[in-house]
């Protein structure tokens, strides 16, 4: 469970969905802070109309405090000025020390999968922290999270994202389920020559799977396939998918893979992408 979350909101269903999902990954005896950003002093016409900033200070809080109550929770407001809404909530996430950020799917996207706006996605991506993407339409159905999967291949990355469900689950009672994806290796790069196609899936199957089964408390399986569509399919029987990042910037900087660009595209449930942590 996390103690300091950002929530962006917009006054838009997105943002409902991600202040539901805040809720279930907060620690009971702390509260979400809801985050609207807006453009403000960053507009040329605001160098020649002082007002116009004051009248969007004065929007974005009303739309904070309509947001809470509409809510009916306890939560922290702050009105953020930024050119883009996921840089906005990257550079609050990095001045209140946040250890996730909770974000909606865009509506354009099918119903029940995640799927970010491109400007909010490419800002987030290299969040400090953690950042947890809600499926469209969870505030309408905010269910308990009591399936947690994981994107598990035995790397540093899937690991913690073990370790982070299994606390999840140990707070809310969840069952875990973990995945491992096998796919070929590409000789090309060895120069050796490759098994029969049918003899190589089978072996690295029996391997994965074996791997799998012996994780405590964990119901796991393998199959093969691409790591991208095999777990956003995996996810139409979760409330809550873990994966770590692969994408190797910066230590504690959430920058993505392929496999999670894809999941933010492509979920069935509600997504949380884990940054790289030192000795990864």
């Amino acid at each position: 469970m996390f103690r300091n979350v950002l929530v962006g909101v917009d006054g838009r269903q997105g943002g409902r969905d991600a202040i539901a999902l805040a809720l279930h990954l907060t620690d009971s005896d702390s509260a979400p802070t809801l985050a609207n950003v807006h453009s403000g002093a960053m507009r040329s016409v605001d160098a020649v109309s002082p007002g116009a900033l004051s009248a969007d200070r004065d929007r974005s809080h009303k739309l904070l405090d309509e947001e809470r109550e509409h809510a009916g929770i306890q939560a922290e407001l702050v009105s953020v000025v930024s050119r883009s809404p996921g840089r906005g909530l990257h550079q609050q996430a990095e001045e209140q020390d946040t250890d996730l950020i909770v974000v909606g799917s865009c509506s354009r996207g099918v119903f029940g999968r995640t799927m970010l706006g491109d400007d909010t996605r490419a800002a987030l991506n290299g969040a400090p922290c953690a950042v947890a993407v809600a499926s469209q339409g969870y505030a309408e159905n905010p269910r308990p999270i009591a399936k947690v999967g994981v994107g598990y291949d035995s790397s540093p990355e899937s690991k913690t994202a073990l370790a982070a469900a299994q606390d999840l689950a140990a707070s809310t009672r969840a069952s875990v389920v973990a995945l491992e994806v096998v796919s070929i290796p590409t000789y090309a790069y060895t120069g050796l020559m490759p098994p029969a196609l049918g003899e190589s899936i089978d072996a690295l199957l029996k391997e994965a799977t074996s791997r799998m089964r012996s994780l405590p408390d964990v119901e796991g399986r393998a199959v093969y396939g691409l790591a991208g569509e095999e777990l956003a399919a995996f996810g139409k029987d979760l409330d809550l998918l873990i994966v770590g990042s692969r994408g190797y910037g910066p230590v504690k900087r959430l920058v993505m893979g392929s496999t999670s660009d894809y999941l933010e595209r492509h979920a069935h449930c509600s997504l949380l992408v884990l940054p790289r942590v030192a000795g990864d």
